[in-house]
């Protein structure tokens, strides 16, 4: 199990990056992009450790948004 402040650093790093790729990806303010990924499903189950997502690289963290904000589910890659 990894260091509490260690894994914060890892979400302190992997979340604004993936933040950038929905403005960029979705062309909408980086407001309106926080809120959703932080309202999302993904987000939730990123801040939990134990699923492992923060392994996960933000384009594919990214995608996985993507098909929750487009689908309502959320399909975890093997590796995760």
């Amino acid at each position: 199990m990894m260091d509490e402040n260690r894994f914060a650093s890892q979400l302190f790093l992997i979340v604004p990056q993936v933040i950038r790729l929905i403005v960029e990806k979705r062309q909408i303010d980086e407001g309106e992009a926080a809120e959703l990924f932080y309202v999302s499903e993904l987000y939730a189950r990123l801040e939990d450790e134990q699923t492992k997502l923060w392994h996960l690289s933000p384009p594919a963290l990214f995608e996985m948004f993507c098909e929750e904000q487009e689908t309502g589910k959320i399909t975890y890659p093997e590796e995760a």
